[in-house]
């Protein structure tokens, strides 16, 4: 079974400049706000094209720089991290329930050090 890209994300010490850039750049669609998992000011955002995925802007925890990344989807986030981590993968935040929004993520680094998420989908066939 192959895994789709289903989300990308931009964490950013100003949100909101970025917010603006892609908005004006690609026409994108700024939605509602929400919190992510340790990420203040976490905005969807829409592509507005069937074609591409949503993502999402963000301002990082204090301490860290942020990252432009896209998330894998798979039907067991700590399982694959834990399969990752069999490949040379480093876990940097482990699978974390989103409240209210009925999935999770995770965080890793590739072995060359480039971060990379996970969320979790239904299994081909199932409904969520």
């Amino acid at each position: 079974m192959s895994n789709p890209v289903v989300h990308f994300e931009i964490v950013t010490k100003d949100a909101q400049a970025s917010r603006e850039f892609y908005r004006n750049a690609f026409g994108w669609t700024i939605e509602s706000p929400y919190q992510g998992a340790n990420i203040a000011d976490y905005t969807s955002i829409s592509t507005n094209d069937s074609r591409g995925i949503a993502g999402g802007i963000g301002t990082p925890p204090e301490g860290y720089d942020g990252h432009v990344t896209f998330y894998v989807g798979v039907t067991d986030v700590t399982a694959k991290l834990r399969e990752l981590e069999g490949l040379g993968a480093q876990t940097m935040m482990p699978a974390t329930e989103l409240p209210g929004l009925g999935f999770s993520i995770a965080l890793f680094k590739d072995p060359q050090g480039h971060t990379v998420g996970l969320v979790s989908i239904p299994a081909e066939g199932e409904e969520k």
